[in-house]
């Protein structure tokens, strides 16, 4: 071992067990030194400030002030501190949304703790470190940048539905699925397509025939 100063690493996590987990772990890895804790990103942004970590460990889902909201506002105002992204959710919008805001990579919480040291290790250099799932969910951005390309086959078939003029109960009706569910997969149709209401969608989608 190296006579180079431990690497100061701050945890941010609304569940006391995985905090508590994280800093056993911490604690016996000599070049690794936990300095705090916070429980929620609000937490998290004013003891960044006090504390001067190296890498933050940020839980994404929180109350009071969610983890991709407070990886902005850190990166923002400390921008030497580098956050590693630990979560359970792989969905390709919180990734964007996580590396968008700053940070320095993104793991899923089942990582192992060879590879945990090694990802903090990389952002305290400035090296970012991904998932399998957060690089999965990379790609498919760049796959789906063509209008109504990230479309799901499910979204696609209740796009065709609403273009040939079904409402959302006979759309739930032919697809045997609930009413919710429909208005679900319609929400995320009109946020893909951005655009405003169902009949903007059906218009887009017969200019652009994406169904």
């Amino acid at each position: 071992m190296t006579d180079e100063p431990r690497i100061k690493v701050m945890l941010v996590d609304d569940h006391a067990v995985v905090r508590s987990g994280l800093s056993a772990f911490l604690s016996v890895v000599p070049d690794l030194e936990l300095i705090g804790e916070a429980e929620n990103g609000d937490e998290a942004v004013r003891r960044c400030g006090l504390l001067h970590p190296d890498v933050i460990l940020m839980d994404l889902m929180m109350p009071v002030t969610d983890g991709v909201t407070a990886t902005r506002l850190i990166h923002e105002k400390y921008p030497s501190v580098h956050v590693i992204a630990l979560t359970s959710f792989p969905e390709d919008d919180l990734v964007q949304q996580a590396l968008q805001a700053g940070a320095t990579g993104y793991l899923m919480k089942n990582v192992s703790a060879r590879e945990l040291a090694d990802a903090i290790r990389a952002a305290h250099k400035g090296k970012m470190t991904l998932s399998p799932e957060a690089a999965q969910a990379l790609a498919h951005a760049a796959a789906n940048k063509n209008e109504g390309a990230e479309l799901t086959d499910r979204e696609r078939e209740v796009l065709k539905l609403m273009v040939e003029g079904l409402n959302n109960q006979e759309i739930a009706d032919r697809l045997v699925v609930s009413l919710s569910t429909v208005k679900y997969h319609i929400s995320n149709i009109l946020s893909k397509l951005q655009v405003d209401n169902r009949v903007a969608a059906v218009t887009l989608a017969i200019q652009k025939k994406l169904v």
